[in-house]
This record gives C-alpha cells, structure tokens and sequence, in this order.
C-alpha cells in the first residue's frame, strides 16, 4: 500500500484554523491549572497493512490508556499526521474508525473530544498488528490477582521447552466507570524475560505494551486464536457471571525476534461485553 504524505486541507471538524488543538483548561479567573496535553503513543508503520487501520488502533490504546487527568482534547488533523507519519486523508479515515466506535466526537470548529463513555460492546478485532493487540487490552481497570513462578502447564510445554517453569500472572479487568468485570487474564512468561517487569506496570498498561516498550522485547509476531467456550467456575466467579455462560476464550503466543516464545496469554472476555471481529483486506 503506497501512502502519500501529501498533507490534505482541513475537514468539516474544522481542526485548522484558530483552532490550536491545545486544551488550556483555564476557567473565567485564569487561575485553573492546565490538564496535561494529550500524548498519542508512537508508532512503526507497516507498510504491509492499511495505515488507516495501524493508526486508529495506535490511537485507540493512547485514548483508553490515557491518564485520567489528561485533556480530553485531541490535537488537530494536522498534528496527528505528522506525529505519525501520515497524510491527512489517512489521518481522518484512521479518526472515523474510532467516531465510529464512540470512542471520540468531532464537532466543527471546536475540534476533537475524547468521550467520557465508550460503547458498551467492544469489539476484538485481529489484523495483524502488535498496536491491535495492545489497543485491544488497553482502557479498564487492572488488578494483578496474584503472580509467582510455577511449574509448566502441561498445555503449554510445546510452548517452553527449555524452561522447568514460568512466571504467571493473573490479572482482572474492570470497566472504568460501571466497576463491572469484563475479563480476566493469565500470562506464562518466560523467567529470564519476567524478572525485568515491574508488577506494578501491569495495572497501568496492557502485557503486551510492557513487554514492548518497557522490557524492550523484540516482537516478531503474535499468534491469536478465539474460541467459544463455557464458563468454568473461577471465571464465573472473577467475571460475575452465571456457571456455564458463554465466553469468548482468547490464547495470546507471542514471539520475540529469534522465534522464542516469551509470553502465552490465555483471556476469558465476557460474552455479553465483547464481539469477535476479523477484517481481510483484498491485495
């Protein structure tokens, strides 16, 4: 997919202009204290996969995972575009993904607002980007339920065949707002790999993220598989849902750059919060 950096004029939001894309939050008196600026994380393009799609998802982890004092406004178009690397045209697609998902609202003349309610039903969608992933896993509550080494599952020993154990984290996550439990999640990590996180990040960001950009593993690849199964009683209990209810079972292998695997994910999503999704783009 050939991308143009060719910067397009400004949209019906009427991003450009007087509108400067900074959120002073100063009241009447001048007195208020500025929120601090929103912060989009960075992001490498693959140029194998749509654009539009690698930002939005980018974007989408940067909103959810937010801090909660950060301005709920959005720099500009143009400020988006060049922070990634992208042309305007590719800028809005990638902002109308997520208008389209509520996580945003544009307004002419005003600019771009976080909203303070996402959409109920949140959608797992796989194209084959780290971001996704990342995006997927970001913007709820976390609680690291417990977390030690342990000898290697049985059903994960394909997996690790040069370790005796691995280090296993389990984690719930809350909706942000209704306190509601949407899904919890068990993380195999190799040793040698868990002994440089930090517990503590993982209530912050997503697994994935932390393994990236903090421990600064290499990921080549992930392999995802989604599946439908029943609610056994630990996820009845952690999800509040009845024994036996529908779940979306989803197992997480990601490799680092020599092909090992570093981390297995295996997460239990609530089937009445979450919907499968795959998009194939046509070469």
């Amino acid at each position: 997919m050939t991308e143009s950096h060719e910067h397009a004029g400004a949209g019906a939001d009427g991003d450009a202009g007087a509108d400067t894309g900074v959120d002073t939050g100063a009241g009447a008196d001048g007195d208020a204290k500025a929120p601090p600026a929103f912060a989009p994380d960075s992001l490498v393009l693959n140029r194998k996969l749509p654009l539009w799609y690698q930002v939005s998802q980018s974007l989408r982890a940067s909103v959810l995972g937010r801090p909660q004092d950060a301005s709920a406004r959005l720099p500009t178009e143009e400020q988006l575009a060049a922070h990634y690397g992208v042309s305007v045209l590719t800028m809005r697609q990638a902002l109308k993904e997520l208008e389209t998902e509520g996580l945003i609202s544009r307004h002419r003349r005003r600019g771009t607002f976080i909203e303070p309610r996402a959409r109920r039903v949140s959608p797992v969608r796989l194209l084959g980007s780290v971001d996704a992933i990342v995006a997927q896993q970001s913007g709820e509550a976390t609680t690291v339920l417990g977390h030690g080494p342990t000898a290697v599952p049985g059903d994960l020993a394909e997996f690790f065949p040069d370790c005796a154990e691995v280090t296993c984290y389990r984690r719930l996550r809350r909706d942000g707002e209704s306190d509601e439990p949407t899904n919890w999640a068990e993380n195999a990590v190799r040793p040698d790999i868990a002994a440089r996180i930090d517990v503590a990040d993982l209530e912050r960001w997503p697994m994935t993220k932390v393994l990236r950009d903090v421990v600064g593993v290499k990921i080549s690849r992930i392999t995802d598989t989604v599946e439908a199964r029943l609610a056994d009683p630990v996820t009845a209990e952690l999800l509040q849902v009845p024994l036996l209810s529908p779940i979306l079972h989803y197992t997480g292998v990601t490799y680092d750059a020599e092909g090992h695997v570093v981390d297995v994910a295996r997460i239990r999503y609530r089937g009445d919060r979450f919907s499968f999704s795959v998009t194939v783009e046509a070469t």
